[in-house]
């Protein structure tokens, strides 16, 4: 049997197609041993034809086109799954195989992503097989089962004609279906149309034997309503067409270009934490349950998308300050605060009962989230539902198939656990040494322990957690609406992934962000960072096992600092702002080249604090002398050093906590004292990268060390020559470089559609990283991506990206507009257009309209919203004090988050005068 790939491409000298599958001749996927094409003119078509013996039966390959090109070296694969043809040699001897290019990087590729398939463009239940059916007879409509009437299942026989293409982006209650010249086809008549099988969906297929295959056949593809009984608008462009063909003896196969759409697909979708959700049956807290109530509210509204933050577990200190969501104890269990008590059982301890119904109104009366008698409360009924549950739930055979789908992170999560409560602390280096590494976990976390019920807790409600979240995320898909997630870019350092698999991380090591709008001083997230040579030993193992438990729960990903998988802003462990980092990886200078590029090096000069008496007075007033006598020393020459106890900012740090609680009524001066400290010992010009290697500090040119070099102008310009080429040059190609290596494995460990929080000291070469493998940006107004503008416009953004108006370490829009009048006054000339009027002092429900309304037009994908910038709109929903609606402040680093909504889910379900409204926007705006 012969089976003939042609594929129509213009290529360029010195291009080349190949076809590479499963069959032996076409290199049983080996690219070296790929079949090679060639470029038939009279049908300006690559072509290959390969001979497969014949067999009984039906037989079957998979194959996948690519581009190589000898001037680049590249080795180019189209997009999308690997092709595959089903063929029979005693139902026909030829197949011809008349694909298109599926070209990589386009945009619309990124509606084959499970957000797309799904949920927003999910399926209907799909009924039985049924026959192939032929166009309805004049006067009657083409039959339209929930598959489709027509199906390419199988081998094609000889003179079939099978079309296949590839479109996710039909409406459930929808089919595709094709109208064209051949009777077969309906002969253009929109009621006779042939209806494709969605059995494969996104590829719809339909098999058929044209009435005429001696002529050419014109045919376009169109949407077709089973309900009405005929095609709705068609696609654009030219007519497709089948040529006309004498051999009946042959079959043919047209996977086809993608539909022509007129438009391109965007949405709108709003943006709650869930901690920060608020329903009349919770417990203080936002529940995995209220994602339901929130679906209902986006349905009504017209929005397709619900965006939360990080939902892991936090437990480390069992005090509020494990409500940081950033700082997650497993990156796979989920916070025991998310769950529903009465979801799992009612208590039959009716005393119990009765707290527990006294509490809810207690802690749901609250307007934040008080996380300590949230938590008490939790695990106080918790373990009592366990103990109530425990039989019927090791006998659940649901738990059953949840510990062995789930065991290989479960079960260390659970002993982590459970040794963090027993010993007092979730950091395992004070545990004793024989805990200190895990032991064997599958005999310690046994049924058969007699301490099984410390770890059995655990068990337990992690199923509970898991089976309630997806409830949420099974009914937010059979309503269309996406749920997205959110993934923090590091791990905790006392964390299950630190104890079982340390040679991941650099322990020694912290990650953070540079200088920014939100700290002056960048940020210190004290996570370790990433061993990234490591991770590559086993082609990133433990990222596509991450990615893929989120892919349980999400269709849609944001991904924290994107930026990190080109570079992460490190510091040493004694660091505890962010000034002494440096981007890591990075390509420091060494001090042969400095030294050529200054025309001197000193290290004590460079590199060590610069501090001087002047300095002291400015930073401490008249407290400077007592500062210098308890701290520091004279080092001779007017220079001064802080003592060895507190010559960094880990040692001051503690020294000052120490102080605080042997005096705590000083609390304000010890603070105001160590702000001084750190910032003497951020006076220097170069960091250290060990062998004689450094890395110039972040924003040098606000120190006092660099003001008070030589006063010679050009002297300081060499200075400000070396920062902006390594910050800003330097390490382009390098950092694109790391992103090429570091986020396919990530960003194809999944179907999700993965968006990238790309904030911040972007480097020029990640928006072409991001574009070329189909991750969506952020544009937020306030901080646009070119540094010399203001404020961004959501005009501007490029399709792939995602719109907002702020986000949860940003004040919201009402907030910002009340902090700098004159800026405010700016925004409201330039960006709304409101030229020559005064700027109202507060943002009035019509400003925010109008500014929402800016983002709705935007030609982004996505326009998604905090819900506190849309109740912004109405007088009597939005919460009297904006400045209660932020939810964290980036700056602070003891921040409580403790945001909550201020009204209940189900009130905002019904504030009719309000969802019709805003539907109204998101469909004016074509969004819905």
């Amino acid at each position: 049997m012969i089976l003939r790939f042609s594929l129509p491409y213009r290529t360029v000298f010195g291009q080349r197609l190949a076809v590479c599958g499963s069959h032996p001749d076409l290199g049983n996927w080996q690219l070296a041993t790929a079949a090679p094409m060639h470029y038939n003119e009279a049908t300006t078509c690559w072509q290959y034809e390969l001979t497969v013996a014949d067999a009984a039966g039906e037989q079957s390959l998979t194959y996948k086109y690519i581009l190589l090109d000898a001037n680049t070296g590249g080795e180019h694969w189209e997009f999308g799954p690997n092709r595959e043809v089903a063929f029979n040699a005693s139902q026909a001897q030829r197949l011809h195989l008349a694909d298109y290019w599926r070209a990589p990087a386009q945009p619309e590729n990124e509606l084959f992503t499970a957000a797309f398939t799904k949920a927003l463009f999910r399926r209907p239940a799909q009924s039985a097989p049924s026959a192939p059916a032929t166009p309805a007879g004049k006067g009657k409509k083409a039959k339209a089962a929930s598959t489709g009437p027509a199906t390419s299942a199988g081998a094609p026989a000889a003179g079939e004609t099978v079309f296949r293409i590839l479109a996710p982006r039909v409406e459930p209650q929808h089919q595709l279906c094709i109208l064209g010249s051949d009777p077969a086809l309906g002969a253009w008549d929109n009621t006779k149309a042939l209806v494709l099988s969605d059995r494969e969906y996104p590829t719809w297929a339909a098999a058929v034997k044209l009435a005429n295959p001696g002529d050419d056949c014109l045919y376009k593809y169109a949407i077709w309503d089973a309900q009405a009984g005929h095609a709705l608008d068609m696609e654009g462009g030219e007519n497709r067409m089948v040529p006309a063909t004498a051999d009946q003896t042959a079959a043919r196969v047209f996977n086809d270009e993608a539909y022509q759409y007129p438009d391109t697909w965007r949405g709108a979708g709003v943006a709650l934490p869930v901690f920060a959700m608020r329903s009349e049956q919770g417990l203080g807290v936002g529940e995995f349950s209220d994602l339901k109530l929130l679906t209902d509210w986006a349905v009504q509204t017209g929005l397709k998308l619900v965006q939360i933050l990080p939902i892991n577990d936090t437990t480390a200190t069992h005090t509020w300050v494990d409500s940081y969501p950033y700082a997650a104890i497993s990156v796979f269990a989920l916070h025991p605060q998310f769950i529903h008590l009465e979801g799992i059982a009612a208590l039959k301890d009716k005393k119990a009962a009765q707290e527990l119904a006294r509490l809810k109104l207690e802690l749901n009366a609250k307007d934040f989230v008080d996380y300590e008698p949230v938590m008490t409360a939790k695990w106080k009924f918790l373990k009592l539902l366990y103990q109530q549950q425990k039989k019927a739930f090791l006998a659940d055979p649901e738990y059953r198939a949840f510990y062995a789908s789930q065991s290989e992170w479960l079960v260390p999560y659970a002993a982590f656990s459970a040794l963090r409560d027993r010993f007092g602390t979730a950091d395992f280096q004070l545990w004793p040494a024989e805990f200190q590494t895990p032991p064997n976990l599958a005999e310690l976390t046994a049924e058969t322990a007699a301490d099984y019920d410390e770890f059995g807790l655990f068990f337990f409600v992690q199923f509970h957690l898991d089976k309630q979240l997806l409830a949420a995320v099974d009914y937010a898909r059979s309503r269309g609406v996406v749920l997205k997630g959110d993934l923090p870019i590091g791990i905790y350092r006392h964390s299950v992934d630190a104890w079982t698999q340390p040679e991941l991380y650099h322990m020694d090591r912290q990650a953070g962000a540079p200088p920014d709008d939100f700290s002056t001083t960048g940020q210190n997230w004290r996570f370790p960072t990433y061993n990234w040579e490591r991770m590559a030993e086993d082609d990133y193992k433990w990222w596509k096992q991450r990615m893929g438990h989120l892919a349980r729960y999400f269709d849609t990903l944001r991904i924290d600092h994107i930026l990190g998988f080109f570079r992460i802003w490190e510091m040493p462990i004694e660091s505890v702002e962010g000034l002494l980092g440096h981007f890591s990886p990075a390509l420091p200078l060494h001090r042969h080249e400095i030294e050529r590029r200054l025309g001197w090096f000193d290290y004590s000069r460079l590199c060590e604090p610069y501090i001087r008496w002047h300095m002291l007075q400015d930073i401490f007033q008249g407290e400077a002398q007592a500062v210098f006598d308890e701290y520091m020393y004279d080092a001779s020459y007017g220079r001064i050093h802080l003592k060895e106890p507190v010559d960094n900012q880990r040692k001051i740090e503690e020294y000052v906590a120490a102080k605080i609680a042997e005096i705590p009524e000083h609390a304000d001066y010890f603070a105001w004292l160590q702000k001084g400290l750190f910032q003497l010992v951020n006076e220097v010009l170069f960091v250290p990268a060990g062998d004689d290697f450094y890395h110039p500090r972040i924003t040098l040119n606000k120190s006092y060390s660099f003001r008070e070099l030589d006063s010679d102008e050009d002297r300081r310009r060499l200075y400000d020559d070396i920062y902006v080429d390594f910050f800003f040059r330097r390490h382009e190609e390098f950092w694109r470089q790391q992103g090429l290596v570091k986020l396919p494995p990530v960003r194809y460990a999944t179907d999700m559609l993965i968006c990238g929080e790309d904030l911040g000291m972007v480097p020029a070469s990640v928006p072409g990283v991001m574009k070329e493998l189909g991750i969506l940006g952020l544009n937020i107004q306030r901080m646009p991506a070119n540094p010399e503008t203001e404020f961004g416009h959501p005009d501007t953004a490029p399709y792939l990206s995602v719109v907002t108006t702020s986000s949860h370490d940003m004040s919201t829009v009402r907030g910002w507009w009340e902090e700098d009048r004159v800026r405010t006054q700016r925004f409201f000339e330039t960006i709304l257009g409101h030229w020559r009027e005064v700027a109202p002092f507060y943002c009035e429900p019509w400003v925010a309209r109008e500014i929402l309304v800016q983002h709705l037009h935007s030609p982004a994908m996505w326009a998604i919203f905090p819900l506190q910038d849309l109740l912004a709109m109405d007088t009597g929903l939005r919460r009297a004090n904006p400045h209660d609606e932020q939810i964290n402040v980036p700056s602070n680093p003891t921040h409580f988050w403790k945001y909550r909504l201020h009204l209940p889910l189900e009130e905002l379900v019904e504030a009719v005068g309000f969802n019709e409204p805003l539907r109204a926007l998101v469909e004016a705006s074509g969004r819905a």
